[in-house]
């Protein structure tokens, strides 16, 4: 309780917006290695993505524009099973996309793996039981 208020329900992080630098590497990326889908371009500096649920929001960074080091620590995308971290961590590594961290088993039982976007966004793909349905 909140004051005396209930707190109303969650869903989870369904949108992340970021400033990245190479707009239009950043979206072929995520488009053509990572599976998303153009939902909506209004103009040259922004896009929007979309996968299952989740919605990507990319914004062209410029001097003004949020600098590295405000943008965010990671984004982690959730996967239905262990194995498939490492299916990932295949799939990246054979399109070139060099690894932050390999696969590894956490303490709790996750899974995950980082690697960076062509913007320097720090990417986890995890399976954590709490995540998946």
């Amino acid at each position: 309780m909140l004051g005396g208020m209930k707190r109303p329900p969650l869903v989870g992080i369904r949108h992340v917006a970021l400033f990245v630098p190479g707009l239009e590497a950043c979206e072929r990326f995520w488009v053509d290695v990572m599976g998303y889908k153009v939902e909506w371009k209004p103009d040259a500096d922004n896009v929007y993505l979309s996968c299952g649920s989740d919605n990507l929001a990319m914004h062209r960074k410029t001097d003004s524009a949020g600098s590295t080091s405000d943008r965010l620590d990671h984004i982690g995308l959730a996967v239905l099973s262990p194995d498939l971290v490492d299916a990932w961590a295949e799939h990246l590594q054979g399109q070139g996309v060099v690894l932050h961290q390999g696969p590894k088993t956490h303490r709790d039982g996750a899974r995950s793996l980082y690697f960076r976007d062509p913007g320097g966004t720090l990417v986890q793909i995890i399976h954590h039981a709490p995540l998946v349905p």
